[in-house]
């Protein structure tokens, strides 16, 4: 969580957020790149909150970066995500309302880490078989990937 998270946090509870994010949506050879969500337990994209006075490509790269140790080169504006269907509570009781801007990506470099401090596991899924354990913000950028993609 980033510092003025945190500080909103100190002010407001649990009481729903605005927060805005970024995320990357790794794919390559008909597949998608998810991570398991050690929080919840959730498959999701890779992305998080964007900081204070970062611009929203930088957050995400660095959130991909963090999450899975890839370095994305060129991305590829996907879509803005928004509305009550990115309404979330995490397992905490914080409440948010994210508006989410993500991007695919087919053109990345580094080795995937086998674990991080939001993460348990990333796994390759084919884009007709995803899993059905998707983390319920996720879906409608998932969706939308998946349409993206089979219309390339």
């Amino acid at each position: 969580m980033n510092d003025y998270i945190k500080d909103m946090r100190k002010h407001i509870g649990h009481e729903r957020l605005l927060t805005v994010g970024a995320g990357v949506i790794i794919y390559k050879d008909n597949q998608l790149l998810l991570q398991k969500r050690k929080d919840d337990g959730t498959w999701a994209v890779h992305g998080g909150a964007v900081e204070l006075g970062e611009k929203v490509e930088d957050a995400a790269r660095r959130e991909l970066f963090e999450e899975t140790g890839l370095v994305a080169h060129t991305l590829k504006f996907l879509d803005v995500f928004s509305g009550q269907e990115m309404f979330h509570t995490y397992p905490n009781g914080d409440k948010v309302a994210m508006v989410c801007i993500e991007y695919l990506c087919g053109d990345f470099s580094g080795e995937l880490l086998l674990e991080t401090a939001e993460t348990t596991e990333l796994k390759w899924f084919p884009v007709d078989s995803l899993p059905d354990n998707i983390a319920p913000t996720n879906v409608p950028m998932l969706k939308r990937a998946v349409e993206v993609l089979r219309s390339e």
